[in-house]
C-alpha cells in the first residue's frame, strides 16, 4: 500500500478479497462483512456522549447493545425513545474542566461508531450497503473526519459526508412525489468556526426508499465524487474548497481521514428541512448496514483508478 493510505489495523481478512470489485486497480484494504456474533471492537469504537453534535440533535449516543449491534449478518444502529443522562460533550472536549463534569438529558438513545484510532485513509473508494429509517426526525450518516485537526479545528481541517438523509418517507411539497426521498453528500471546509463554509449536492434516493442501496465516494486527489447504487451523482473538485489552515489547493482532503456511522434523531438538518421537529412515533428506528468497505488504487492513491462506479453486489 502507498504512503497515502495510513492504515492502523492489520491487512483485510482474506475472506474479505473475493469482495476486490471487477474494475482493474482497485484492491480492498478494508472491510467489514459484519458476519461476527459482536461487533468486531478491534475495528470500531463508540462516541459515549449526550452532546448535541453542536447542532441541537435530541440523542445520547451509548455503546450498549440495545443501540447497536450484529444481528443476522447485518449492524443494527437502533434509535430509541427513552430518556437517558449522560456527558453534555464530546471526549474530545472533556479536557476543558468545565466540560468534564457537565451532564445532559436527552430523550433518546442511539449510537455513533468510528474507526478512530484504528483505520483512517488518505484517497480511495469507500462504499456501504445500507438501508434507512424513515420518519420525520430521523437523520441517519455515513461521514468522515480528519485523523488529527492538522489545517485546526473544525471545520479548517474538513469534512466529508458521503450520506446523509433526513426525514425519509415523510411528505414534502417540494419533492418528486411528495414524499422525501433526497440523500445529500457534502463537504465542509474554509476555517475554523465560525468561518466554516460547506458545499453539496442531493440527488432522489432511488426506490425502494425501505430497501437496501449502496451508498459510495471516490475520493482522490483534488476531486471527489458521491455515487449511489454505483451511479455517480455528485462532484467536488480542489477548486470549488480551502482550508484557512494551508495555501496547498488539495488541503484540507489531502490527509488520513476516519470513518463514521451514526443515526442522530432531531437537530437543526432534520428539524428545519420540510416539516419540523420530531415525531415520537414508530420507535425504535433503524439504519441498517450489510457491509462497509475500503479500496485503494495499487497505484498511485492521489490519482484515483479511473472507475466511480461501484463494482460490488
Amino acid at each position: 500500500m502507498r504512503a497515502a493510505a495510513i492504515l492502523m489495523l492489520a491487512a483485510a481478512p482474506a475472506a474479505a478479497a473475493a469482495q476486490q470489485p471487477a474494475d482493474a486497480g482497485w484492491r480492498l484494504v478494508w472491510s467489514d462483512e459484519f458476519d461476527k456474533r459482536a461487533i468486531d471492537r478491534g475495528k470500531w469504537d463508540f462516541d459515549v456522549d449526550c452532546w448535541d453534535g453542536g447542532n441541537n440533535e435530541r440523542q445520547c449516543y451509548t455503546d450498549r447493545p440495545a443501540n447497536a449491534a450484529i444481528e443476522d449478518g447485518k449492524l443494527v444502529i437502533a434509535a430509541r425513545k427513552e430518556a437517558m443522562t449522560g456527558p453534555a460533550f464530546p471526549l474530545s472536549q472533556r479536557g476543558d474542566p468545565e466540560k468534564a463534569t457537565a451532564q445532559a438529558t436527552k430523550p433518546f438513545t442511539s449510537a455513533r461508531l468510528v474507526t478512530r484510532g484504528k483505520a483512517a485513509w488518505t484517497y480511495g473508494k469507500v462504499e456501504v450497503r445500507a438501508k434507512l429509517p424513515q420518519g420525520q426526525g430521523t437523520w441517519p450518516a455515513i461521514w468522515m473526519l480528519p485523523e488529527d485537526s492538522h489545517y485546526g479545528s473544525w471545520a479548517a481541517s474538513g469534512e466529508i459526508d458521503i450520506l446523509e438523509a433526513v426525514n425519509l418517507g415523510v411528505r414534502c411539497d417540494q419533492c418528486a412525489g411528495g414524499i422525501e426521498n433526497r440523500i445529500l453528500g457534502t463537504l465542509h471546509f474554509g476555517g475554523q468556526w465560525p468561518d466554516n463554509k460547506h458545499k453539496g449536492d442531493e440527488t432522489a434516493l432511488p426506490p425502494p426508499l425501505d430497501g437496501f442501496h449502496v451508498f459510495g465516494m471516490v475520493w482522490e486527489k483534488g476531486k471527489i465524487v458521491w455515487t449511489v447504487d454505483g451511479k455517480p451523482y455528485a462532484t467536488r473538485v480542489a477548486s470549488e474548497w480551502n482550508s484557512s489552515g494551508s495555501a496547498d489547493p488539495a488541503a484540507p482532503f489531502d490527509r488520513p481521514f476516519h470513518l463514521i456511522l451514526n443515526l442522530a434523531v432531531g437537530g437543526g438538518l432534520a428539524e428545519d428541512r420540510g416539516l419540523k421537529g420530531v415525531d415520537e412515533s414508530g420507535y425504535p428506528k433503524k439504519m441498517e448496514i450489510d457491509w462497509v468497505r475500503v479500496w485503494q488504487c495499487d497505484g498511485d492513491a492521489g490519482s484515483g483508478c479511473g472507475n466511480t462506479g461501484d463494482q460490488t453486489k
